[in-house]
């Protein structure tokens, strides 16, 4: 059974960092893109930075220059170092699983980051 587990979250002063993580269990990880969403409040769930099996990478906009996705193979994890975040960065941050070639498709139960002063 698959399972996708993310930490790092937490409460963080405008211009900080956190890394999120995500570590998964019951999934061949190396078959898998790997990507974070994240949903604030009122708003729909929307792509933060996506890797491919490759570590070729792609990120929103509004994180372009601030957030970096990585993934260790070996570890079956991904990350997201997240640096000068915003209070628009506030929001529920939720790691997602894509099978590159059926489809399926795996989420966590997500993790919550508020950039607040």
């Amino acid at each position: 059974q698959a399972q996708l587990v993310e930490s790092g979250g937490g409460l963080v002063q405008p211009g900080g960092s956190l890394r999120l993580s995500c570590a998964t269990s019951g999934i061949i990880f190396s078959l898998y893109v790997m990507g974070w969403y994240r949903q604030a409040p009122g708003k729909v769930r929307e792509l933060v930075a996506r890797i491919t099996r490759g570590s070729s990478t792609n990120y929103a906009d509004s994180v372009k220059g601030r957030f970096t996705i990585s993934r260790d193979n070996a570890k079956n994890t991904v990350y997201l170092q997240m640096n000068f975040l915003k209070p628009d960065d506030t929001a529920v941050y939720y790691c997602n699983a894509l099978h590159f070639m059926s489809g399926a498709e795996h989420w966590g139960q997500g993790t919550q980051v508020t950039v607040s002063s």
